[in-house]
């Protein structure tokens, strides 16, 4: 199952380096009876992932409106897992303020990608710019076939 921004679900995301085909986040949240997780579930939904592979590598584009660098993480997790996470904190409340509507999610959220064979996950650069984290995880390049004259003795 895939998420819409506004919450409801379609299917139309397909990991296929995902076992089961289709990557649905809140299957471990739906498992379980706890509320904790609400306010995270909302700030996964609303992190928006794309995925694009060229011929040198596989670029991330995230959606993350109003973070700083220093709010978000990216890691690679044993030597083929993506991890991109990171916390929306809550805007300090100032006396005499009156809150006429909140809609902005709020709370941490944690996007894992399982990266196919061949990428070169020693060379992953990550880089923010007007709202937009841009992952590169290039691909390992195929050795060229060297041609090496031999003397015959």
């Amino acid at each position: 199952m895939a998420l819409s921004l506004f919450g409801g679900r379609g299917n139309s995301v397909f990991d296929p380096f995902e076992f089961g085909g289709v990557w649905d986040p809140f299957s471990v949240l739906e498992s379980g009876p706890s509320r904790r997780f609400a306010g995270d579930a909302q700030a996964v939904a609303n992190t928006r992932i794309d995925w694009r592979e060229t011929p040198e590598a596989h670029i991330f584009k995230a959606d993350l409106p109003g973070l700083k660098k220093e709010e978000v993480k990216v890691r690679v997790v044993e030597g083929r897992t993506l991890e991109i996470s990171g916390e929306r904190k809550k805007e300090e409340v100032q006396k005499g303020d009156t809150w006429h509507r909140v809609e902005r999610a709020q709370g941490s959220f944690m996007r894992r990608f399982r990266l196919p064979e061949g990428t070169n996950t020693d060379e992953v650069k990550a880089q923010v710019q007007d709202g937009v984290l841009t992952v590169t995880v290039p691909k390992l390049q195929e050795p060229k076939p060297q041609v090496r004259q031999i003397e015959i003795a």
